[in-house]
Protein backbone atom coordinates (compact mmCIF):
# COMPACT_ATOMS: atom_id res chain seq x y z
CA UNK A 1 0.00 0.00 0.00
CA UNK A 2 1.51 3.24 -0.70
CA UNK A 3 1.80 5.33 2.15
CA UNK A 4 1.30 8.56 0.59
CA UNK A 5 -2.19 7.87 -1.05
CA UNK A 6 -5.59 9.08 0.13
CA UNK A 7 -7.49 6.77 1.73
CA UNK A 8 -11.34 7.41 1.85
CA UNK A 9 -11.45 5.24 5.31
CA UNK A 10 -9.23 7.68 6.91
CA UNK A 11 -11.29 10.72 5.68
CA UNK A 12 -8.90 11.67 2.58
CA UNK A 13 -5.82 11.43 4.82
CA UNK A 14 -2.69 9.25 3.93
CA UNK A 15 -1.80 6.93 6.30
CA UNK A 16 1.51 8.62 5.99
CA UNK A 17 -0.68 11.82 7.53
CA UNK A 18 -2.85 9.83 10.00
CA UNK A 19 0.34 7.91 11.58
CA UNK A 20 2.07 11.35 11.95
CA UNK A 21 -0.75 13.25 13.53
CA UNK A 22 -3.15 11.15 14.79
CA UNK A 23 -2.29 7.41 15.83
CA UNK A 24 -1.78 6.91 19.49
CA UNK A 25 -2.40 10.44 19.93
CA UNK A 26 -5.82 12.14 19.35
CA UNK A 27 -9.28 11.40 18.16
CA UNK A 28 -10.33 11.29 14.44
CA UNK A 29 -14.20 11.78 13.52
CA UNK A 30 -14.51 10.20 9.73
CA UNK A 31 -17.92 11.01 8.31
CA UNK A 32 -18.57 8.40 5.58
CA UNK A 33 -15.73 6.19 5.85
CA UNK A 34 -17.31 3.17 4.44
CA UNK A 35 -19.74 5.04 2.24
CA UNK A 36 -23.45 2.97 2.15
CA UNK A 37 -22.10 0.83 4.92
CA UNK A 38 -24.38 -2.10 5.56
CA UNK A 39 -24.09 -4.49 8.33
CA UNK A 40 -23.52 -7.97 7.35
CA UNK A 41 -24.93 -9.04 10.09
CA UNK A 42 -28.38 -8.46 11.69
CA UNK A 43 -29.37 -7.68 15.61
CA UNK A 44 -31.19 -11.60 15.65
CA UNK A 45 -27.72 -13.06 14.00
CA UNK A 46 -25.17 -11.56 16.53
CA UNK A 47 -27.67 -12.56 19.40
CA UNK A 48 -27.52 -16.18 17.99
CA UNK A 49 -23.66 -15.86 18.34
CA UNK A 50 -23.87 -15.18 21.73
CA UNK A 51 -25.72 -18.54 22.24
CA UNK A 52 -22.93 -20.22 21.24
CA UNK A 53 -20.46 -21.55 24.03
CA UNK A 54 -17.02 -21.07 22.27
CA UNK A 55 -18.04 -17.13 21.75
CA UNK A 56 -17.26 -14.58 24.34
CA UNK A 57 -20.26 -12.75 25.19
CA UNK A 58 -21.57 -10.31 27.57
CA UNK A 59 -24.88 -8.01 28.32
CA UNK A 60 -24.27 -4.68 29.98
CA UNK A 61 -27.62 -2.59 31.75
CA UNK A 62 -28.12 0.09 33.12
CA UNK A 63 -31.18 1.87 35.14
CA UNK A 64 -32.25 4.99 35.88
CA UNK A 65 -30.46 5.09 39.67
CA UNK A 66 -27.14 4.44 37.47
CA UNK A 67 -26.02 1.46 38.84
CA UNK A 68 -24.68 -0.93 36.22
CA UNK A 69 -25.37 -4.90 36.01
CA UNK A 70 -22.82 -7.82 33.91
CA UNK A 71 -23.91 -11.05 32.66
CA UNK A 72 -21.62 -12.90 30.95
CA UNK A 73 -22.47 -15.43 27.64
CA UNK A 74 -23.31 -17.95 26.82
CA UNK A 75 -27.04 -16.87 26.82
CA UNK A 76 -30.07 -18.86 25.97
CA UNK A 77 -32.83 -17.29 23.87
CA UNK A 78 -35.06 -16.52 27.18
CA UNK A 79 -32.43 -14.59 28.25
CA UNK A 80 -33.44 -11.86 26.04
CA UNK A 81 -37.34 -12.42 26.09
CA UNK A 82 -36.57 -10.77 29.59
CA UNK A 83 -34.74 -7.96 28.50
CA UNK A 84 -36.27 -4.44 28.81
CA UNK A 85 -37.29 -2.22 25.83
CA UNK A 86 -34.27 0.33 26.71
CA UNK A 87 -30.52 0.88 28.32
CA UNK A 88 -29.19 -2.91 27.37
CA UNK A 89 -26.14 -3.80 25.36
CA UNK A 90 -24.86 -6.84 24.07
CA UNK A 91 -21.40 -7.02 23.01
CA UNK A 92 -19.75 -9.99 20.84
CA UNK A 93 -16.31 -10.17 21.08
CA UNK A 94 -13.90 -11.43 17.89
CA UNK A 95 -17.18 -12.27 15.32
CA UNK A 96 -14.63 -11.63 12.64
CA UNK A 97 -13.29 -14.98 13.76
CA UNK A 98 -17.17 -16.96 12.99
CA UNK A 99 -18.39 -14.47 9.97
CA UNK A 100 -16.44 -13.94 7.06
CA UNK A 101 -18.10 -11.26 6.09
CA UNK A 102 -16.66 -9.55 9.06
CA UNK A 103 -13.65 -10.35 8.74
CA UNK A 104 -13.48 -8.39 5.44
CA UNK A 105 -13.82 -5.28 7.36
CA UNK A 106 -10.07 -6.12 8.46
CA UNK A 107 -8.83 -5.82 5.18
CA UNK A 108 -9.23 -2.46 5.03
CA UNK A 109 -6.88 -1.44 7.91
CA UNK A 110 -3.96 -2.37 6.23
CA UNK A 111 -2.58 0.29 6.61
CA UNK A 112 -1.44 -0.92 9.74
CA UNK A 113 0.55 -4.02 10.58
CA UNK A 114 -1.60 -6.74 10.55
CA UNK A 115 0.07 -8.55 13.24
CA UNK A 116 -1.53 -5.62 15.44
CA UNK A 117 -5.07 -6.07 14.68
CA UNK A 118 -6.87 -7.93 17.42
CA UNK A 119 -10.66 -8.10 16.46
CA UNK A 120 -13.91 -7.22 15.50
CA UNK A 121 -16.14 -7.03 18.72
CA UNK A 122 -19.88 -5.95 17.76
CA UNK A 123 -22.45 -4.54 20.10
CA UNK A 124 -25.67 -3.98 19.69
CA UNK A 125 -27.71 -1.29 21.82
CA UNK A 126 -31.22 -0.53 22.40
CA UNK A 127 -31.98 3.09 22.75
CA UNK A 128 -30.05 4.72 25.49
CA UNK A 129 -27.73 1.85 26.21
CA UNK A 130 -24.41 1.75 26.57
CA UNK A 131 -21.41 0.76 28.78
CA UNK A 132 -20.95 3.54 30.87
CA UNK A 133 -17.74 5.88 30.80
CA UNK A 134 -14.24 4.18 30.35
CA UNK A 135 -10.97 3.91 28.60
CA UNK A 136 -8.95 1.18 26.74
CA UNK A 137 -5.70 0.53 26.78
CA UNK A 138 -5.36 -0.09 23.10
CA UNK A 139 -6.23 1.57 19.90
CA UNK A 140 -9.57 1.09 18.50
CA UNK A 141 -11.54 2.23 15.67
CA UNK A 142 -15.39 2.27 16.19
CA UNK A 143 -17.33 2.10 13.48
CA UNK A 144 -21.32 2.71 13.04
CA UNK A 145 -22.78 0.28 11.78
CA UNK A 146 -26.94 0.90 12.17
CA UNK A 147 -28.46 2.53 13.86
CA UNK A 148 -27.37 5.84 15.42
CA UNK A 149 -24.87 6.27 18.38
CA UNK A 150 -23.76 9.59 20.25
CA UNK A 151 -20.20 9.20 21.30
CA UNK A 152 -18.79 11.60 24.25
CA UNK A 153 -15.06 12.20 24.60
CA UNK A 154 -13.60 13.14 27.34
CA UNK A 155 -10.04 13.23 29.28
CA UNK A 156 -6.56 11.16 28.99
CA UNK A 157 -6.64 8.47 31.81
CA UNK A 158 -4.21 6.25 33.46
CA UNK A 159 -4.26 3.69 36.27
CA UNK A 160 -4.95 5.77 38.42
CA UNK A 161 -8.15 7.56 37.42
CA UNK A 162 -10.83 6.57 40.04
CA UNK A 163 -13.50 4.38 38.89
CA UNK A 164 -17.13 4.22 40.33
CA UNK A 165 -17.34 1.30 42.73
CA UNK A 166 -18.37 -1.57 40.89
CA UNK A 167 -16.21 -4.59 40.87
CA UNK A 168 -17.62 -6.01 37.63
CA UNK A 169 -17.48 -2.74 35.23
CA UNK A 170 -14.53 -0.27 35.27
CA UNK A 171 -16.45 2.98 35.07
CA UNK A 172 -14.76 6.16 35.20
CA UNK A 173 -16.35 8.11 38.54
CA UNK A 174 -15.48 11.40 36.84
CA UNK A 175 -15.79 12.27 32.82
CA UNK A 176 -14.44 15.55 31.41
CA UNK A 177 -16.23 15.99 28.06
CA UNK A 178 -14.43 17.39 25.54
CA UNK A 179 -15.83 16.68 22.03
CA UNK A 180 -19.56 14.75 20.88
CA UNK A 181 -20.66 13.74 18.07
CA UNK A 182 -23.47 11.44 16.67
CA UNK A 183 -22.35 8.61 14.08
CA UNK A 184 -24.63 7.20 11.61
CA UNK A 185 -24.19 3.84 9.52
CA UNK A 186 -20.38 4.25 7.96
CA UNK A 187 -19.00 7.13 9.81
CA UNK A 188 -16.20 6.08 12.49
CA UNK A 189 -14.47 7.31 15.25
CA UNK A 190 -10.59 6.63 16.15
CA UNK A 191 -9.49 6.67 19.73
CA UNK A 192 -5.84 6.18 20.58
CA UNK A 193 -5.30 4.73 23.95
CA UNK A 194 -6.71 6.15 27.13
CA UNK A 195 -8.67 8.65 26.23
CA UNK A 196 -12.32 8.57 28.28
CA UNK A 197 -15.13 7.74 26.07
CA UNK A 198 -18.83 7.17 26.29
CA UNK A 199 -21.23 5.86 23.59
CA UNK A 200 -24.93 6.36 24.09
CA UNK A 201 -27.32 4.82 21.58
CA UNK A 202 -29.91 7.25 19.90
CA UNK A 203 -32.14 4.19 18.91
CA UNK A 204 -31.31 0.73 18.27
CA UNK A 205 -28.29 0.76 16.81
CA UNK A 206 -24.65 -1.84 16.36
CA UNK A 207 -21.41 -1.00 16.45
CA UNK A 208 -18.10 -2.72 15.10
CA UNK A 209 -14.82 -2.05 17.01
CA UNK A 210 -11.52 -3.36 15.54
CA UNK A 211 -9.22 -3.35 18.38
CA UNK A 212 -5.59 -3.46 18.24
CA UNK A 213 -3.26 -5.48 20.32
CA UNK A 214 -1.04 -3.52 22.77
CA UNK A 215 0.51 -5.83 25.15
CA UNK A 216 1.73 -3.98 28.49
CA UNK A 217 5.32 -3.95 29.75
CA UNK A 218 4.31 -6.61 32.86
CA UNK A 219 2.81 -9.00 30.15
CA UNK A 220 6.12 -8.69 28.11
CA UNK A 221 8.63 -9.24 30.80
CA UNK A 222 6.55 -12.02 32.19
CA UNK A 223 6.00 -13.62 29.04
CA UNK A 224 9.60 -13.20 27.42
CA UNK A 225 11.57 -14.47 30.34
CA UNK A 226 9.03 -17.36 30.70
CA UNK A 227 10.23 -17.95 26.77
CA UNK A 228 13.96 -17.61 27.75
CA UNK A 229 13.96 -19.84 30.51
CA UNK A 230 13.30 -22.70 28.43
CA UNK A 231 16.59 -22.15 26.56
CA UNK A 232 18.87 -21.17 29.40
CA UNK A 233 21.05 -24.34 31.62
CA UNK A 234 20.88 -24.34 35.33
CA UNK A 235 24.42 -24.40 35.25
CA UNK A 236 24.70 -20.87 34.29
CA UNK A 237 23.90 -18.76 37.52
CA UNK A 238 25.38 -15.67 39.04
CA UNK A 239 29.12 -15.42 39.42
CA UNK A 240 31.23 -13.42 41.62
CA UNK A 241 34.35 -14.71 40.44
CA UNK A 242 37.49 -12.38 40.45
CA UNK A 243 35.52 -9.99 43.29
CA UNK A 244 37.30 -8.21 46.48
CA UNK A 245 38.18 -11.34 48.06
CA UNK A 246 37.74 -9.50 51.43
CA UNK A 247 34.08 -7.49 51.64
CA UNK A 248 34.17 -4.92 54.72
CA UNK A 249 30.80 -5.55 55.95
CA UNK A 250 29.89 -9.24 54.94
CA UNK A 251 26.21 -8.51 55.32
CA UNK A 252 25.81 -5.38 52.33
CA UNK A 253 24.86 -5.89 48.56
CA UNK A 254 27.62 -4.05 47.14
CA UNK A 255 26.60 -2.34 44.11
CA UNK A 256 29.61 -4.44 41.90
CA UNK A 257 26.54 -7.73 42.80
CA UNK A 258 24.21 -5.66 41.04
CA UNK A 259 26.06 -4.97 38.28
CA UNK A 260 27.01 -8.54 37.94
CA UNK A 261 23.76 -9.33 37.89
CA UNK A 262 22.72 -6.72 35.23
CA UNK A 263 25.20 -8.12 32.97
CA UNK A 264 23.95 -11.79 33.43
CA UNK A 265 20.18 -10.50 32.91
CA UNK A 266 21.43 -7.92 29.93
CA UNK A 267 22.98 -10.97 28.21
CA UNK A 268 19.50 -12.35 27.50
CA UNK A 269 17.28 -9.42 26.89
CA UNK A 270 19.95 -7.69 24.18
CA UNK A 271 19.85 -11.15 22.31
CA UNK A 272 17.62 -9.29 19.19
CA UNK A 273 16.51 -13.21 17.45
CA UNK A 274 15.37 -14.21 20.86
CA UNK A 275 12.69 -11.33 21.04
CA UNK A 276 11.89 -11.30 17.96
CA UNK A 277 11.30 -14.92 18.15
CA UNK A 278 9.27 -14.31 20.83
CA UNK A 279 7.55 -11.23 19.65
CA UNK A 280 6.69 -13.17 16.78
CA UNK A 281 5.03 -15.91 19.01
CA UNK A 282 3.12 -14.22 21.53
CA UNK A 283 1.54 -11.57 19.14
CA UNK A 284 0.52 -14.59 16.62
CA UNK A 285 -0.88 -16.47 19.58
CA UNK A 286 -5.05 -16.82 18.43
CA UNK A 287 -7.50 -15.97 20.51
CA UNK A 288 -9.34 -19.42 20.49
CA UNK A 289 -6.57 -21.84 19.78
CA UNK A 290 -9.16 -24.93 19.96
CA UNK A 291 -10.32 -23.81 16.63
CA UNK A 292 -6.58 -23.73 15.21
CA UNK A 293 -6.49 -27.45 14.26
CA UNK A 294 -5.37 -29.25 11.16
CA UNK A 295 -5.13 -32.87 9.87
CA UNK A 296 -2.43 -34.70 8.14
CA UNK A 297 -1.98 -34.21 4.62
CA UNK A 298 0.21 -36.04 2.42
CA UNK A 299 2.66 -33.91 -0.41
CA UNK A 300 1.06 -35.89 -3.71
CA UNK A 301 -2.40 -34.73 -1.66
CA UNK A 302 -1.53 -31.27 -1.80
CA UNK A 303 -0.34 -30.92 -4.97
CA UNK A 304 -3.12 -32.95 -6.53
CA UNK A 305 -5.89 -30.46 -5.07
CA UNK A 306 -4.25 -27.45 -5.96
CA UNK A 307 -4.23 -29.09 -9.62
CA UNK A 308 -7.75 -29.66 -9.40
CA UNK A 309 -8.55 -25.53 -8.98
CA UNK A 310 -8.36 -25.83 -5.23
CA UNK A 311 -7.73 -22.66 -2.60
CA UNK A 312 -6.07 -22.35 0.59
CA UNK A 313 -7.27 -19.52 2.78
CA UNK A 314 -6.16 -18.10 6.37
CA UNK A 315 -7.86 -20.03 9.36
CA UNK A 316 -10.43 -16.81 10.66
CA UNK A 317 -9.02 -18.05 14.31
CA UNK A 318 -4.97 -18.18 13.12
CA UNK A 319 -2.66 -15.09 13.04
CA UNK A 320 0.82 -14.78 10.55
CA UNK A 321 3.64 -13.03 10.54
CA UNK A 322 7.03 -13.33 9.31
CA UNK A 323 10.47 -11.41 9.94
CA UNK A 324 14.03 -11.05 8.72
CA UNK A 325 17.02 -13.43 10.78
CA UNK A 326 20.15 -12.00 9.38
CA UNK A 327 20.60 -14.30 5.98
CA UNK A 328 17.28 -16.39 7.12
CA UNK A 329 13.29 -14.98 7.81
CA UNK A 330 10.91 -16.63 10.27
CA UNK A 331 7.21 -17.36 9.77
CA UNK A 332 4.92 -16.77 12.87
CA UNK A 333 1.93 -18.77 12.64
CA UNK A 334 -0.63 -19.13 15.58
CA UNK A 335 1.75 -18.92 18.47
CA UNK A 336 4.88 -20.99 16.54
CA UNK A 337 7.45 -20.50 14.40
CA UNK A 338 9.82 -21.64 12.18
CA UNK A 339 13.20 -20.73 11.05
CA UNK A 340 13.68 -20.92 6.63
CA UNK A 341 16.36 -19.63 4.29
CA UNK A 342 16.10 -16.31 2.93
CA UNK A 343 14.81 -17.06 -0.53
CA UNK A 344 11.44 -18.13 0.55
CA UNK A 345 10.61 -14.32 1.85
CA UNK A 346 8.38 -13.98 -1.17
CA UNK A 347 6.56 -16.69 0.00
CA UNK A 348 6.26 -16.06 3.62
CA UNK A 349 4.58 -12.41 2.46
CA UNK A 350 2.24 -14.23 0.16
CA UNK A 351 1.11 -15.82 2.67
CA UNK A 352 0.96 -13.38 5.42
CA UNK A 353 -1.17 -10.96 2.89
CA UNK A 354 -2.81 -12.83 0.03
CA UNK A 355 -6.25 -13.42 0.20
CA UNK A 356 -6.02 -16.97 -1.07
CA UNK A 357 -3.32 -19.22 -1.85
CA UNK A 358 -3.65 -21.50 -5.71
CA UNK A 359 -1.56 -22.73 -8.39
CA UNK A 360 -1.90 -19.20 -9.93
CA UNK A 361 0.02 -17.26 -7.22
CA UNK A 362 2.34 -19.71 -5.21
CA UNK A 363 3.93 -20.80 -9.37
CA UNK A 364 6.90 -21.88 -8.41
CA UNK A 365 6.80 -22.29 -4.96
CA UNK A 366 4.84 -25.69 -6.10
CA UNK A 367 8.02 -27.23 -7.40
CA UNK A 368 10.51 -26.07 -4.20
CA UNK A 369 10.65 -28.15 -1.86
CA UNK A 370 10.89 -26.01 1.18
CA UNK A 371 8.31 -23.98 -0.35
CA UNK A 372 6.31 -26.61 -0.97
CA UNK A 373 6.79 -28.65 2.79
CA UNK A 374 6.13 -25.21 4.35
CA UNK A 375 2.54 -24.62 3.00
CA UNK A 376 1.81 -28.35 3.86
CA UNK A 377 3.05 -28.34 7.28
CA UNK A 378 0.50 -24.72 7.66
CA UNK A 379 -2.12 -26.61 6.37
CA UNK A 380 -1.86 -29.58 9.02
CA UNK A 381 -1.23 -27.13 11.90
CA UNK A 382 -4.45 -25.33 10.89
CA UNK A 383 -3.29 -21.76 9.60
CA UNK A 384 -4.09 -22.66 6.09
CA UNK A 385 -7.57 -24.33 5.65
CA UNK A 386 -9.17 -25.06 1.97
CA UNK A 387 -11.62 -22.77 1.06
CA UNK A 388 -14.49 -24.84 1.18
CA UNK A 389 -13.99 -25.75 4.71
Amino acid sequence: MNADTPLQLLGGLTAREFLRDYWQQKPLLIRQAIPDFETPLSPDELAGLALEEEVESRIIASDEQGSWQLRRGPFKEEDFATLPEREWTLLVQAVDQFVPEVAELMESFRFLPSWRIDDVMISYATPGGGVGPHYDNYDVFLLQGHGRRRWKVGQRCTSESPLQNNPDIKILAEFEQTDEWVLEPGDMLYLPPQFAHDGIAEDECMTYSIGFRAPSTSEVLTHFTDFLTQFIPEEERYSDAGSEPVQADPGQITQDAVDRLKLLIQEHINDDRMLMAWFGQFMTEPRYPELVTGESLEESDLAQALDDGACLVRNPSARLAWSKMGEDVMIFASGQSRLLPGYLQPLLTLICSADALHQENLGKWLDDEAGQELVRELIEQGSLVFADE
